[in-house]
């Protein structure tokens, strides 16, 4: 790849940097070629995930760069806080496990004690992701949107915050397993110095204040670089970091996976922000060509909207025969919390006996279920009810039809469609991309400004919105298939750009 004007003034660059950089822009090849020219230094390349990691350990071998180290900030930790003290760890507690590791009795109605639970462990995750030192610090009632679920949580705060703190003690003494975020959360306190000339930290705009402290504590010199607009994951406690970096500020505006018509649409999305919020149209120079289309992707905003895109490719029309969800099909008909579809449906038509998940077990309908979510804000169980309410029986038999055609992740290649949701294919490519239609509209935004003024959260909830769309029209290399939905002015037609 020949070296554009904007790599070589970073590659050039001393001192604290920071890089926005578009999407396809070539930023971890501008970190190696900036770290090959200083064979000298020794540097730690942050990545956000394992993914990012891998990605950037076949780049530093391919390079054959030997003054560099690739960690995650929770591999960091572990290496420096878990693994000599022995701590024994988990990848996380489900609501009904809290409920008997710390006695919860809410004397309220039959779950009031698991609502309690979930939103212990929220308020937990919240704090072990936040900069702050004490768990009273953090203002969790600001997180909680739904009417409902704000007065629950009004009435228990105090109760929660206890609840909150024991957990937490119970695995700083190691009574239970520590978390990954609870050994990365005690590796911030601590304010260690890292042994490095130079801290790399990639994808920034995904990190959350636990891991943005680590790094800005750092005296060694710091390059952070992501691209603003790809900034969605607030719901896991993500802040945009480059815009809290006060550092000389660098850019990669030269796109080298698509060509300028992608590009063009790329900067529509991004300029719906001007409704609602300040924003300077940035440039995307679409550098990529037009190839052949080997990969193709239907790109959902939500669960649900992605499996009734797979029905309707799969089982309603049979279009495609080998398809490879991105993440394993599995985590698409299982909650977080441990629900799956399959406990959804047996709830629904009362078969108590066949329902895996202890919470959805106790529940004597699905009335109860939407009761319970409205005081959680479980978004994923909700999408469950809903596809249930739709197909109904039909449920079990479809995504049973639609699993005997997935492939497995080492013939990804070989599949007709790729489906996945914005979320699971960041950092992804594919020749061709068709959006499903669940991503936010220009004309709803106008709908709601015509009749109120939105809070700061609204607008904030909107901004990501908007860079979930903008994330998935640049996963296109060749080709984008968009309903006219989501492009204001055009009519009837789906649009094909290449």
């Amino acid at each position: 790849m020949k070296i554009t004007e904007e790599q070589k003034a970073i590659i050039a660059a001393d001192g604290n940097i920071r890089i926005n950089a578009v999407a396809g822009s070539g930023k971890t090849t501008t970190l190696m070629e900036y770290a090959r020219v200083r064979p000298e230094k020794k540097i730690l390349y942050l990545a956000f995930n394992k993914s990012v990691k891998i990605e950037a350990e076949k780049k530093l071998h391919k390079n054959k760069l030997r003054n560099v180290k690739v960690m995650t900030a929770h591999g960091l930790a572990y290496s420096k806080i878990a693994a000599p003290r022995k701590y024994q760890v988990t990848n996380g507690y489900k609501s009904y496990g809290i409920v008997e590791l710390l006695n919860i009795n809410s004397g309220g109605e039959s779950f009031d004690t698991y609502i309690i639970a979930n939103h212990v462990l929220k308020m937990t995750n919240l704090f072990l992701n936040s900069a702050k030192k004490r768990v009273m610090d953090i203002d969790y009632m600001a997180t909680v949107i739904d009417p409902n679920a704000r007065a629950f949580v009004h009435a228990n705060y105090q109760y929660i915050v206890k609840l909150s703190r024991i957990l937490l003690d119970k695995m700083l003494n190691k009574k239970i397993a520590a978390t990954h975020d609870f050994y990365l959360k005690l590796y911030q306190q601590e304010a260690r110095q890292l042994p490095y000339d130079i801290i790399f930290f990639d994808e920034g705009q995904d990190a959350s204040p636990v891991m943005l402290d680590i790094f800005f504590r750092q005296k060694s010199n710091k390059i952070i670089v992501g691209d603003t607009h790809q900034q969605i994951y607030s719901w896991r406690h993500a802040v945009n970091s480059l815009e809290k970096a006060n550092y000389p500020t660098y850019n990669l505006s030269s796109s080298f996976r698509f060509n300028q018509d992608i590009a063009d649409l790329a900067m529509d999305t991004l300029d719906i922000k001007k409704m609602f919020k300040e924003h300077e149209r940035i440039r995307i120079n679409g550098m990529g060509a037009v190839g052949p289309i080997k990969s193709r992707a239907v790109i959902a905003r939500t669960n649900m909207n992605l499996l009734e895109k797979a029905i309707d490719y799969v089982y309603n029309q049979e279009l495609v025969d080998r398809i490879y969800f991105e993440g394993n099909i599995e985590r698409y008909t299982y909650a977080s919390e441990g629900g799956s579809l399959y406990d959804v449906m047996n709830l629904y038509y009362g078969n108590h006996n066949m329902i895996r998940d202890p919470i959805l077990r106790k529940m004597k309908d699905i009335d109860e279920l939407e009761e319970y979510i409205k005081k959680t804000e479980d978004g994923e169980l909700d999408m469950m009810r809903m596809l249930v309410i739709k197909y109904g029986k039909d449920i079990n038999n479809i995504i049973q039809f639609i699993k005997s055609k997935h492939v497995e992740d080492y013939e990804k290649d070989t599949a007709d469609m790729i489906f996945s949701t914005t979320h699971r294919c960041k950092g992804m490519e594919y020749d061709s991309v068709e959006l499903a239609e669940d991503f936010i509209k220009k004309e709803t935004i106008e709908t709601i400004l015509e009749d109120s003024i939105p809070d700061d959260s609204v607008i904030a909830s909107w901004n990501e919105e908007v860079n979930l769309l903008y994330v998935a029209v640049t996963r296109a290399k060749s080709e984008l298939v968009i309903p006219d939905s989501l492009l204001p002015g055009e009519t009837g037609e789906t649009i094909v750009l290449q």
